[in-house]
């Protein structure tokens, strides 16, 4: 198994200090997480998207810029880009312009994003939102891969002869699909024959299962072989301590004040409380070898190769405390148990291929 750790920059004030950072103080926590997370081993640092309180990440490109400047190895993900409500044009631009000062360490993990305040702030319904970001993906994939794109939808003005600069540094920037609701996202990464990343977050192992049961039978009607599908999937927060009650007992008053929170309330949870979702839920909170058990139980049913976990909200010394502890206690273990072809060749920059001179991607690989 492969590891991320991400962030969505949410800056609410700690439930068991009351300390408020400010704007500054959260960005500069985050670049030092992702360094962290790199001389740990993490393969991977995500930053999410969210355009309103209490998050602060409605630039992911500016802020993995940042991390790619102060790093070397790490992969750099979006999660995720809202791309429903993006100008591709834009995102072409931007994201080719991180690729090549990365090194092309991006990775993309598109999708229509789980807080409804994005859609007035740029000029689209909620009723749109998968039609919107099944066209704006493809006119995205066409501007990365071609030259002289002429182009005609709904969500854009139409375009002339377009060549978006930068090109890409990588071959192909990987894009994974982002999915938490919907069969629509699944439909959408079985089409591309993309990988898929589960957000596995608020709702029973059930709900989830269920959508990446579906984009594999979709893969199969698209020509793409199952059994090569690529998945990824989220757990919401982690807190280790040396017994479950403890990892309970600690982390609950963080629990409460993000569930607490409008965006939280938004996605519509069925667990009770904390302890309910220690129990029926993602939350990873508990004894390591708890945790890991949990983690193997939904690796069996999601038969997924990546792990992204986050410790937003916690005070600065506990996150160090928390990632270290996953590092040392719970990484090695699902490394040696789950198998995972994920991130282990360097990127293909243009210029290069694996297959010679065919300059095709290996389709579901990342």
């Amino acid at each position: 198994m492969k590891f991320a750790l991400f962030s969505l920059l949410s800056n609410i004030p700690n439930a068991v200090t009351g300390e408020t950072l400010t704007a500054q103080q959260k960005f500069q926590n985050v670049l030092r997480q992702a360094e962290l997370a790199e001389s740990l081993g993490f393969e991977a640092y995500g930053v999410g998207e969210r355009h309103g309180a209490p998050f602060l990440s409605s630039s992911p490109p500016v802020i993995l810029t940042a991390i790619a400047a102060r790093t070397s190895r790490i992969r750099l993900l979006t999660t995720v880009t809202v791309l429903s409500v993006l100008d591709p044009v834009r995102v072409a631009e931007d994201y080719a312009t991180l690729d090549h000062l990365s090194g092309g360490r991006l990775e993309l993990i598109i999708g229509k994003g789980n807080d409804p305040r994005h859609y007035p702030l740029f000029g689209i319904s909620e009723e749109e939102q998968w039609e919107s970001l099944a066209e704006r993906y493809e006119l995205l994939k066409r501007l990365w891969q071609e030259e002289n794109v002429t182009w005609e939808g709904r969500y854009r003005p139409k375009l002339e002869q377009v060549t978006t600069q930068p090109r890409p540094f990588q071959q192909h920037i990987p894009v994974w699909h982002g999915s938490a609701s919907s069969t629509l996202s699944t439909e959408l990464a079985a089409k591309y024959g993309e990988p898929l990343f589960s957000s596995n977050t608020f709702h029973p192992q059930a709900k989830y299962k269920a959508l990446i049961d579906h984009y594999r039978e979709r893969l199969a009607y698209y020509g793409h072989d199952p059994q090569s599908a690529v998945v990824g999937a989220g757990a919401g927060s982690l807190y280790l301590a040396n017994t479950k009650e403890e990892a309970i007992r600690r982390f609950k008053p963080y629990y409460d004040a993000f569930y607490a929170t409008p965006a939280a309330q938004h996605n519509q949870s069925p667990f009770r409380d904390i302890e309910d979702n220690v129990a029926n839920g993602p939350i990873l909170v508990g004894s390591p070898d708890s945790v890991i058990a949990k983690i193997l139980d939904y690796q069996q049913a999601f038969g997924s190769q990546v792990l992204s976990i986050s410790v937003d909200g916690l005070t600065e010394a506990e996150q160090r405390e928390q990632i270290e502890r996953f590092a040392d206690e719970v990484m090695p273990v699902l490394r040696r148990e789950v198998p995972s072809t994920v991130w282990n060749n360097p990127p293909v920059t243009r210029g290069q291929s694996v297959f010679g001179s065919s300059g095709h991607s290996p389709v579901l690989h990342v």
